[in-house]
């Protein structure tokens, strides 16, 4: 076989190999998840934890499995060592960027989306609040501190920021506000912790209330507690691989002008410049009904919309993803073409052919970035019920956007004390329950 017919035959088997997508391996977690095998779902999971690369991102969906599962403290403990990674990581960015230009943002270490950087500080805040809440107060300011810092890292290098519009977390001073309301005084932060969620949520429809009740200065009637309900609701966004059309075009006319003029050919732009786009999941939860031994409480209503942040923020950084791809593919070209300077390949010689065909082979190898934190929901909520001190049964049953019941109810027993908060979280991604219901009181 000659030399170029295994080159060819290469190209062929390597870009079959490069098709699938981190999107791909991720899939079978994710309908596993869905469907309530948890189990399974880790299983799946553990499957995925071959490359180095991608153990952090994994370890996120690990931690929302150990949540899920009932094991807050485990999930808490994997959420940490994940946020440590990425700050570190955060530092060290420069080294891992060298090596994705020599082939695709994949091969480098995940370093997180800046909203999934943020949730990461709220989903350790729930996991706290779910065994001992020692340190849920620390980690609600963390939410704030850390989308501060997104932000004023954002800005690029002609003074123009883009994340200045970032949607924000209001879970973390929500979840700030019910841990000092609790204590039953300094109100003032309270009152201040509410503002905010107003100013961050403002379509919240009990945040004007909650506003109002720490003006006054009152926790909860006397003989009675506080329950929280949080519910995880919906699938999370997800990133698909797309073509960015505008791009590969220019990419194709810039190539075909440079090696008519230049002394050496640049391998063809057969394979297109891919990159993520975010995108959001359907599905028909639109809220979760809560009743109190076995009468209509309420309504959960969203604190956080992490399907919308998470399209916007792609949004207003995707110039920046695009010019990635662009000098990534520019770099890779400059190599060949280095490469054929420095040998001395004739133009349009055979040996010219096959490194064009190398170089084809080396872009068509390249995958968009899919990574993300796959089993987060499509929104946080929340609903605030005052109840007489004592035991009591809570029914959580998915809602539609019209009202209607979807899914099976689930319930579970929990303790009200008296002046005191008692939480409780659940998770329902397409309308029934996946795992268990968790709540901080035995």
């Amino acid at each position: 076989m000659s030399p170029l017919r295994i080159a060819v035959v290469s190209l062929v088997a390597v870009c079959s190999a490069g098709c699938a997508t981190y999107a791909d391996r991720l899939a079978k977690v994710q309908a596993e998840f869905v469907s309530g095998d948890v189990a399974t779902a880790k299983e799946a999971l553990d499957d995925g934890m071959k490359r180095r690369c991608d153990r952090d991102v994994l370890m996120l969906d690990r931690a929302v499995l150990e949540l899920s599962a009932g094991n807050p403290s485990e999930a808490e403990q994997t959420l940490q060592t994940v946020r440590d990674s990425f700050d570190a990581r955060e530092n060290a960015l420069a080294k891992g960027k060298a090596l994705s230009m020599l082939t695709d943002a994949e091969s480098e270490s995940y370093h997180g989306e800046d909203y999934e950087k943020v949730l990461i500080r709220a989903f350790l805040c729930l996991s706290n609040l779910m065994h001992d809440a020692g340190d849920a107060q620390a980690y609600s300011y963390q939410v704030a501190e850390k989308q501060q810092q997104i932000i004023d890292g954002g800005k690029d290098e002609e003074g123009k920021n883009p994340k200045l519009d970032y949607r924000r977390v209001a879970l973390g001073p929500y979840l700030n506000a019910a841990l000092r309301e609790q204590t039953h005084v300094n109100f003032d932060d309270v009152e201040r912790s509410h503002a905010v969620v107003c100013s961050w949520q403002p379509d919240f429809p009990y945040g004007q209330q909650d506003l109002d009740r720490a003006r006054h200065g009152a926790h909860s009637a006397p003989g009675h507690g506080v329950l929280y309900v949080i519910t995880l609701v919906g699938v999370g966004p997800h990133k698909e691989e797309v073509i960015e059309v505008p791009s590969t075009v220019s990419l194709l006319i810039a190539d075909r002008i440079f090696s008519a003029l230049g002394n050496q050919t640049l391998p063809p732009n057969i394979a297109p410049v891919k990159v993520p786009k975010v995108v959001r999941t359907v599905h028909e939860v639109g809220s979760v009904g809560v009743a109190v031994d076995g009468r209509p409480a309420g309504v959960t209503a969203t604190i956080t919309d992490i399907g919308t942040m998470a399209v916007e923020q792609h949004e207003a950084v995707y110039d920046r993803i695009v010019a990635e791809a662009i000098v990534r593919r520019i770099t890779k070209k400059a190599v060949v073409y280095g490469t054929k300077e420095v040998l001395g390949v004739e133009k349009h010689s055979w040996q010219s052919v096959l490194m064009d065909v190398g170089g084809v082979i080396w872009e068509a190898t390249e995958n968009a970035d899919t990574r993300c934190w796959g089993l987060l929901p499509d929104k946080i909520q929340v609903l605030r019920l005052e109840l007489p001190a004592g035991t009591h049964q809570i029914t959580l049953q998915s809602r539609n956007a019209g009202g209607y019941p979807l899914g099976r109810p689930a319930s579970q027993t929990v303790e009200i004390s008296d002046a005191r908060n008692t939480y409780m979280l659940g998770n329902m991604p397409y309308g029934n329950l996946v795992g268990k219901i968790l709540t901080n009181t035995p």
